[in-house]
């Protein structure tokens, strides 16, 4: 893994939040936390990252969301409408001004909700109302290639919503 592209990636946003007084929360799903430990390789992240969690089982779901079961309801992994569930849920339970939510099937197993592996979505949710989805498709089953792929195209997302609300470096 090359984590000097992801710091690249981290780093920029880290100028966009601190320039605006902004915090965010992370909720990493197929990335097994590879978004936060991106975010975290900037000295001094305290100044905008707030927290988050691996959502890899329906226990850390309830616990990081605490969400009732019913709001998932008519949802399946690996969708848009559930990524962005996720990010405003981790933005509001962790007191953050943006939420950043990971949802996906890495393969090289069979993804609950019968997502295709290499299926990624990225949920971004700002102030002031802006969400922000964007969708992978790898078509691989290579789970450590996947994770990468996954975890560039949420940096990148993130890093581009910053920018589309006029958060510049």
């Amino acid at each position: 893994m090359n984590f000097d592209a992801f710091h690249h990636l981290a780093s920029q946003i880290a100028s966009r939040l601190r320039a605006r007084g902004e915090k965010v929360a992370v909720a990493d799903g197929a990335t097994g936390g590879l978004i936060a430990a991106s975010l975290l390789t900037v000295p001094g992240a305290l100044d905008f990252f707030v927290g988050g969690g691996v959502v890899y089982s329906l226990r850390a779901r309830d616990v990081l969301f605490a969400l009732p079961r019913e709001a998932y309801r008519g949802m399946r992994g690996a969708s848009e409408d559930y990524a962005l569930l996720q990010a405003r849920a981790i933005r509001d339970n962790f007191g953050a001004d943006w939420g950043l939510a990971e949802s996906g099937s890495v393969g090289g197993s069979n993804h609950p909700s019968g997502a295709p592996a290499g299926r990624s979505v990225a949920a971004i949710v700002a102030p002031g109302g802006m969400s922000v989805t964007r969708v992978i498709e790898t078509g691989s089953d290579d789970r450590i290639l996947n994770m990468e792929a996954f975890t560039r195209n949420a940096l990148t997302a993130f890093r581009d919503a910053l920018d589309a609300a006029g958060v510049r470096e």
